[in-house]
């Protein structure tokens, strides 16, 4: 009988639940059976990539972030009750999740409840230092104490030597045990015939993701190439729309967001760490623009500016002249490291 594995990303955004896949594809070729636990645009996007697996639905965090992005810590602080709720009754699903699946390991993607004493149970992040201003040393130690009731840490990164992740995934002290287990993404790099000049790629939390889409849709209503525009919002159905030179996708599943990336000169993208991921596993060009307020990613678009790879900047700023600074950056560059799953599924 097949061991199964509980598979579960927090719903913020579809970062989380993208960088599971190429684990639960691991998981499936290695005999596993992985059953998966979201809710909201995680789970459907993990539902439509994997039809054939179980699925349960998990209690929702409700994350949202406040309209103006210097207020961010501040509603994030005044939803912490809500936050703490959640994360409650994610314990209590869990249990009855192990319970009634016979399941053998977990393996939760930022989902600070889903870990039971009765299996082992791994965390997966790429934040030990959780940023957030003058109160840094306080939100990382919250996390720690979170994750210090799993197992093992795995950090989707490399440990020594050039990396994606900086000091997010490679603090000065962490007390526990982490394996640094190579970037995650579950494309492959294609060499093809560039088509899309500009290919737009949206994701996160509302109502930052509409207020950069709308932004986006003006400034390149006038622009002369050819744009690819993928909104990000998981719906039951794909539609296609075309205004002008840009075609308008509400989401793509992987197969054709691999194709339609490969093709494609550059890439306006949030830095979320799974897109950084993803870019440097295909050789990209990039224009980065953070979410307003969210520390991790103004942290990783500033450092891989300097870094001279991709040039990046605040969506309040941005317009399509920027778009310009591309040529005298990089790009970003694969790491070519290959993750032993089999290694790391020995825990189970």
């Amino acid at each position: 009988m097949k061991k199964r594995i509980l598979v579960a990303p927090l719903n913020w955004g579809l970062g989380h639940a993208a960088r599971c896949i190429p684990i639960i594809n691991a998981l499936i070729a290695l005999g596993f059976e992985p059953i998966i636990a979201s809710d909201g645009v995680a789970l459907t996007l993990l539902q439509k990539e994997f039809p054939r697996l179980s699925s349960v639905e998990l209690p929702s965090y409700n994350i949202t972030y406040a309209k103006n992005g210097k207020f961010l810590k501040l509603k994030l602080l005044t939803d912490s009750p809500k936050l703490l709720k959640a994360i409650k009754a994610e314990k209590k699903a869990t249990k009855n999740i192990i319970e009634n699946n016979n399941i053998s390991g977990i393996i939760s993607d930022n989902r600070l409840g889903v870990y039971s004493k009765k299996v082992p149970s791994v965390f997966i992040t790429h934040q030990l230092k959780v940023l957030s201003g003058n109160t840094t040393w306080f939100s990382t130690k919250v996390h720690e104490n979170f994750i210090k009731k799993f197992n093992v840490c795995w950090v989707p990164d490399v440990e020594t030597g050039i990396n994606l992740s900086g000091m997010l995934g490679h603090p000065t002290t962490f007390e526990i045990p982490t394996t640094y287990i190579g970037p995650l993404s579950r494309f492959n790099k294609r060499y093809g015939t560039i088509v899309n000049d500009i290919m737009v790629l949206l994701s996160g939390p509302e109502p930052q993701r509409t207020l950069l889409e709308n932004k986006l849709l003006i400034e390149l209503r006038n622009y002369e190439g050819r744009v690819i525009f993928v909104k990000g919002i998981m719906e039951k159905e794909q539609t296609i729309q075309i205004i002008g030179n840009i075609t308008l996708y509400n989401f793509m599943t992987s197969k054709l967001l691999e194709k339609t990336i490969n093709e494609s000169a550059l890439i306006i993208a949030r830095s979320g760490y799974t897109t950084v991921m993803d870019l440097a596993k295909l050789n990209k060009k990039a224009f980065f623009v953070p979410t307003p307020g969210q520390f991790e990613q103004e942290y990783l678009a500033a450092r891989l500016t300097e870094l001279n790879l991709v040039p990046s900047c605040s969506q309040q700023i941005f317009t399509i002249d920027k778009l310009q600074e591309i040529e005298n950056f990089e790009g970003l560059k694969s790491l070519h490291f290959e993750t032993d799953f089999e290694a790391l599924f020995s825990l189970f």
